[in-house]
């Protein structure tokens, strides 16, 4: 696939994109010249995954965990909001999960983290074309991990499996299937109605339980009683659970059922 291709975001100008079945090299070990470097002042995009985890990682509810670990930066052009983890405020901005001896977090850590030096992106929507991953490598001057003697030759496919990501793959999919959106064709944005009710379903999931168990939402949507057991106690399933009725409330799919007699207001 050539980087000159205009379907493609500009930061992957200079990117080199892997073809399907091409490795690259990589090993990362506290014997790296370079380890914990790049775990410093450093922008990282977090996902309603990460947050989750991350959050009960720490023993925190997702509220706290955003307030504390995390900023939300605005722009005119944001389209949904963006979650980006907060670096420490000392000199070289170092991330607040790492140690002398790496990762503190690393069983629980952030799909950005996971995937290095692997990156992936998703092609803008167009009408009736499913857009697909494409993977690139960062070949960032201050990685030494790509020279290593013991550097292993990987595929995308082979990193992504050894860093436990298709594990988590239904999941962010779900995620990537939303923010990808046909409904976005031609740049359009959500009002701050739907931008907040995006936030909140995706990133803060405590929040968005109490919301479906303890405000009229179940009045007003017919939800199988063994579903409503399930998102009382089952995170992954809550997300899913939010991911669905997101597709509902923002692009009025057919993804939730209303109960008879209650206005669909999605479509007014």
């Amino acid at each position: 696939m050539s980087t000159e291709d205009a379907s493609m975001p500009e930061f992957l100008a200079d990117k080199k994109q892997l073809a399907e079945g091409e490795t690259f090299g990589f090993t990362c070990h506290p014997g790296v010249p370079c380890f914990n470097s790049c775990c410093a002042d450093v922008n990282i995009i977090l996902t309603p995954i990460d947050v989750l985890h991350l959050a009960r990682r720490l023993d925190m509810n997702t509220r706290e965990f955003l307030e504390t670990h995390t900023s939300n930066p605005i722009t005119k052009d944001l389209q949904l909001p963006i979650i980006m983890l907060r670096m420490k405020d000392e000199e070289n901005k170092p991330c607040p999960f790492v140690g002398e001896q790496g990762c503190t977090v690393y069983e629980d850590r952030q799909w950005a983290c996971r995937m290095y030096p692997l990156g992936m992106a998703i092609p803008p929507a167009s009408a009736g074309k499913e857009p697909e991953p494409v993977f690139f490598v960062f070949e960032d001057d201050h990685c030494k991990g790509r020279h290593e003697v013991d550097a292993k030759e990987w595929t995308a496919e082979s990193w992504r499996d050894d860093q436990g990501i298709e594990e988590r793959e239904s999941l962010e999919a779900g995620f990537r299937d939303l923010v990808s959106h046909p409904w976005f064709i031609g740049g359009r944005t959500l009002d701050p109605k739907r931008m907040h009710m995006f936030y909140t379903a995706c990133y803060d999931l405590d929040t968005f339980r109490a919301f479906v168990f303890e405000s009229s939402f179940l009045e007003k949507f017919d939800i199988e009683p063994e579903t409503l057991e399930e998102l009382k106690i089952n995170d992954e399933a809550l997300l899913r659970f939010a991911f669905r009725w997101l597709r509902f409330a923002m692009f009025a799919e057919p993804t939730m059922k209303v109960r008879e007699g209650v206005v669909d207001r999605s479509k007014t």
